[in-house]
């Protein structure tokens, strides 16, 4: 038997990340996780910072990283239009370490004086979010 599938874009400014079909996906939607298959009902909703995660054709899963954008569900086609976006295996820990420790003492250690807290939120979420796609594709 197999699996009933639909076709997926994920697409940012800089590039077309995955064109294929796909079994089902997961993504962090604006009210939370949302994981959408085949038949799903039509949905424009808002993306968070987060992971996405791909089943495949034939069960292959891959994760993606995104920091906001849009999904769109139709009938026989799902869209991702990220802001940004980028294959797990592509983001370094390290570099998504630092930028956690920054936007941290950047929040702990400013004045009330030129200090933008949602600019630093966001760079937080975005840190956590891409620690989250590393830590998932550790136990893959």
């Amino acid at each position: 038997m197999t699996a009933m599938t639909v076709h997926l874009d994920v697409v940012s400014a800089e590039q077309s990340l995955f064109s294929g079909l796909v079994e089902s996906i997961q993504v962090s939607g604006s009210e939370g996780e949302l994981g959408v298959n085949l038949g799903h009902a039509p949905l424009l909703t808002a993306l968070k910072p987060g992971m996405v995660r791909l089943v495949k054709q034939y069960g292959h899963e891959d994760v993606l990283y995104v920091a906001g954008g849009t999904l769109e569900v139709q009938p026989n086609h799902i869209t991702i239009l990220a802001d940004t976006a980028v294959r797990g295996e592509d983001l370094d820990e390290d570099s998504v370490q630092k930028a956690k420790r920054e936007a941290e003492e950047h929040m702990a250690n400013s004045s009330a004086v030129e200090f933008d807290y949602q600019q630093a939120a966001t760079r937080l979420a975005e840190a956590v979010a891409q620690l989250r796609v590393i830590q998932q594709l550790r136990h893959k």
